[in-house]
């Protein structure tokens, strides 16, 4: 998820402050990945730096008798720069690389080489977790009924997408298991040891997908 271009688009609908910011994230995505306000402003303070948004005109927020915004709050403003950022991210696919770490993935790699693991008890541990979560989803959007709002039909595009992650996930948990007891039936041992080889100083090169 990208931080960065979420509030970029959000501010490209007029001056936000921080607080409100994370207020219209939440309110655009069902509150599904919540925000800290700590956040929020590192990544304003980053995008000021790099000139795609500014703090507000003085005529673009309301202002008390003192010259102050009425709430206290330091309002952003986008820049050109930042709008034509926005497009592009509209505009472009979200690249998923071969090399993106996906958590449960790599915890499946690193438990299958080692000596004494139970794999398949890891394995289903996961799927019991992931069906409970996959049913209190459907659940849910289930007992939603049909969007009445924009910020219902947003809320079920995202449900949606979890819902179909997680089906997705159980099916590839599936299929790992399968594919360990077809290794397990021919006689292969994944279980490695500590490697006694000098590694290599310096970064290992990037993985190239076949």
């Amino acid at each position: 998820m990208s931080v960065r271009q979420s509030l970029l688009a959000i501010l490209n609908q007029g001056p936000c402050y921080g607080y409100q910011l994370r207020s219209e994230f939440d309110r655009r995505t069902g509150s599904t990945w919540p925000l800290n306000v700590g956040q929020i402003y590192n990544t304003l303070d980053r995008l000021e730096r790099d000139g795609l948004v500014e703090k507000a005109e003085r005529d673009e927020v309301e202002f008390d008798s003192s010259g102050e915004p009425t709430s206290g709050q330091i309002y952003y403003r986008i820049t050109e720069a930042g709008s034509a950022e926005v497009s592009g991210w509209l505009g472009s696919p979200v690249e998923r690389t071969g090399a993106t770490r996906d958590e449960l993935a790599i915890k499946l790699a690193i438990a299958v080489t080692l000596p004494g693991v139970d794999i398949v008890q890891v394995i289903q541990v996961q799927r019991t977790a992931t069906l409970r979560n996959l049913q209190e989803l459907t659940k849910t959007k289930n007992a939603s009924g049909d969007p009445e709002t924009s910020e219902d039909l947003a809320w079920l595009l995202v449900v949606d997408s979890l819902i179909f992650h997680a089906e997705a996930e159980v099916r590839w948990l599936d299929h790992s298991e399968a594919r360990l007891q077809r290794a397990s039936a021919a006689g292969l041992d994944a279980a490695l040891a500590l490697s006694t080889e000098v590694p290599k100083r310096g970064r290992p090169g990037k993985v190239v997908a076949k």
